[in-house]
């Protein structure tokens, strides 16, 4: 058996925040898994199903971001599971929005869900971070995981939960790379047949001129320059050296 854990923040309040991809990964893996409906259990969300032959656990803790080890320390337990049959997606300032990097064991980077995980099951279980990027300045990191995503994001962010939900068996069988090369396809993809359409230019060329303009233009080399006629076109437009 298999757990995968999705982190974040429980309540309508954070639903849509950058911190809580990991929740939505979840889901997109139930939905697109056919998994059952979620119950509650371990102090989280649970659902169960099937994905390659395997039985897995996505596990989404209802205890809050920075005590997310307890309830999937939880789990495990009840399992008799260790930390190698565990993955744990959420999100990750350090990379650029919809990047994604899996590895196994490391620091927690400051992400306190991960330092509460690592301090109740270990750190040697698989992690698969989500790029949010970074809001360019320390002070700012607080307001922009806890925001919600912005509505350009979706570019990126709906083709990668798709991705990871259509491709949930890859991860289960341990094909990081794989699984990693299908959501740069998919987010690359989705980028190229949504890009803004290019402004329609009006061209100047067949654009009917002023009368005033028309009006105005200088005489042709045609003109009479001398005599009745030369006179009369002085008087109605002037001298052109403005005499």
């Amino acid at each position: 058996m298999l757990v995968i854990a999705g982190l974040g923040n429980p309540g309508s309040r954070y639903q849509a925040n950058r911190h809580n991809i990991g929740f939505m990964a979840v889901d997109a893996i139930a939905r697109a898994q056919g998994f059952s409906g979620w119950s509650k259990k371990f102090k989280a969300e649970i659902a169960e199903g099937e994905i390659g032959g395997e039985r897995v656990l996505l596990v989404k803790p209802q205890t809050f971001m920075n005590l997310s080890g307890e309830s999937v320390g939880e789990a495990l337990r009840f399992y008799k599971l260790g930390p190698d049959a565990l993955t744990v997606i959420y999100d990750e300032l350090d990379l650029a929005p919809g990047k994604v990097r899996i590895k196994t064991g490391g620091g927690h980077g400051g992400h306190n869900g991960i330092k509460s995980l690592d301090a109740h099951v270990g750190k040697d279980y698989r992690r698969v971070r989500l790029g949010i990027g970074h809001p360019g300045a320390k002070e700012l990191v607080h307001n922009h995981v806890l925001g919600d995503f912005a509505k350009a994001d979706a570019v990126w962010r709906d083709p990668l939960l798709d991705a990871i939900g259509t491709h949930a068996g890859l991860l289960v069988s341990g094909d990081d790379a794989g699984f990693m090369n299908k959501i740069a396809t998919a987010i690359g993809s989705s980028s190229e047949n949504t890009g803004d359409a290019p402004s329609a230019k009006t061209s100047g060329a067949g654009k009917a001129k002023s009368h005033i303009r028309q009006a105005n233009r200088p005489m042709g080399t045609n003109q009479p320059v001398s005599g009745p006629m030369a006179d009369m076109l002085k008087r109605l437009f002037g001298n052109k050296n403005g005499e």
